[in-house]
């Protein structure tokens, strides 16, 4: 019985151990970035060029990642139409827009001085998924290309320049 109660209790105590460095959500690194970000994103039919220094993303530091990148589109049909390349390994959802594990890419359009409307479609088919508003960053700061910040709580907020949204994990 001894040896029992023993054996339990160095069970729990593994499996506490193993949770406590379950980590969270954290900002991904520049290798990470580096190693999952294509040099060329595969929109629909083109193989449009990425600018790694602009690369932003999460990860849950188990191989799940939330990144993006702007591309140079000059030249290629999305020119105007897109304007960053963006996959997520896990579901999430943006605005009411619900994003599926998959490569997307985006474009925004202003609405107003304090607004954008940003347009998520499939970047293999080009496919209109959703879109969500972003609004005006009211504090100074450095304006960014694009910022995918950790999710808190299930909820995080991507930055484009100095306009935000927030998505949350599914």
């Amino acid at each position: 019985m001894k040896k029992f109660c023993i054996a339990g209790w160095l069970i729990f105590a593994l499996a506490m151990s193993v949770a406590a460095f379950d980590s969270p959500w954290r900002q991904a690194s520049e290798k990470e970035l580096e190693a999952v970000i294509p040099a060329r994103a595969p929109v629909e039919n083109e193989r449009i060029e990425t600018e790694l220094r602009t690369a932003s993303g999460v990860t849950d530091g188990h191989g799940k990642f939330i990144a993006g990148v702007v591309m140079i589109t000059a030249g290629y049909a999305a020119d105007g139409k897109y304007s960053h390349f963006f996959f997520n390994q896990v579901a999430i959802k943006v605005g009411e827009t619900k994003l599926k594990i998959g490569e997307y890419v985006f474009g925004s359009k202003r609405i107003d001085d304090d607004a954008l409307e940003v347009k998520f479609y499939e970047a293999a088919t080009g496919k209109y998924v959703g879109s969500v508003k972003a609004v005006k960053e009211s504090k100074r700061g450095a304006v960014r290309s694009l910022l995918i910040a950790p999710p808190e709580n299930g909820k995080g907020v991507m930055q484009i320049g100095r306009f935000f949204f927030g998505y949350e994990l599914q």
